[in-house]
């Protein structure tokens, strides 16, 4: 049976090893393997930079962490079996203290600040905070507080001056975040109407065809 196995070439989940971090996928641990093996220490430590590279991408939630690029060279030393020989600008950790679980992302027990806003919206503010300032810190201030107007309007049929999604941005951020002086949003156009989500897709779905045949109708006459 194994002889017919290896003539078909195919790869069976049972004779795979076992994945150390699923998390990560069975790629990131054959890359590590990729990188054990390569002789020259140089272009080991090369190969270990651009695989953190590719984790990070595989587990955006890290920044949410503190001492979040540690963690995830942790997660490289893990998946290697602690047995990689590489430069970390990490102390490696220790093989006994460390357990391969995936990291668990802190669930916000507090209440939102700003209900208009939701939650995901004190997230993104986080991950803002953690930047450093320049045109890319503040070209996602911009755009998050495009961002929270549009929810703004929905939920309140009053306009709302730039400088009140300002602040909230500031005090939801607790004063992390300052928002660059001569900040400027594009201006919304006279005739813009946001709607709130419906909660019967399929019946708004229903009257809105309901009015397009009816103007088809009328079309006609």
């Amino acid at each position: 049976m194994d002889k017919e196995m290896e003539n078909t070439g195919l790869d069976y989940n049972t004779q795979r090893e076992k994945l150390r971090m699923p998390e990560y996928g069975r790629n990131v641990q054959k890359m590590i393997e990729y990188v054990k093996s390569l002789p020259d220490k140089e272009k080991r430590d090369e190969q270990a930079k651009a695989v953190v590279k590719v984790m990070e991408t595989l587990n955006t939630q890290v920044h949410l962490q503190e001492n979040w690029e540690q963690k995830l060279w942790d997660h490289l030393y893990a998946i290697s079996g602690f047995d990689i020989d590489i430069d970390s600008p990490y102390p490696a950790p220790e093989p006994e203290k460390y357990t391969s679980k995936p990291m668990a992302v802190p669930v916000k027990k507090k209440p939102v600040k700003a209900t208009h806003y939701g939650r995901n919206i004190e997230g993104i503010i986080d991950l803002i905070a953690t930047r450093p300032d320049g045109e890319t810190k503040t070209a996602m201030i911009r755009s998050l507080a495009i961002y929270m107007r549009q929810q703004y309007l929905i939920w309140n049929k009053d306009s709302v001056a730039d400088e009140t999604i300002f602040q909230d941005i500031e005090k939801l951020s607790d004063y992390r975040i300052k928002v660059p002086e001569g900040l400027q949003l594009t201006k919304i156009a006279s005739n813009a109407v946001f709607s709130k989500p419906s909660l019967n897709p399929v019946k708004s779905s229903n009257n809105q065809r309901q009015k397009n045949g009816g103007m088809r109708q009328r079309m006609r006459k």
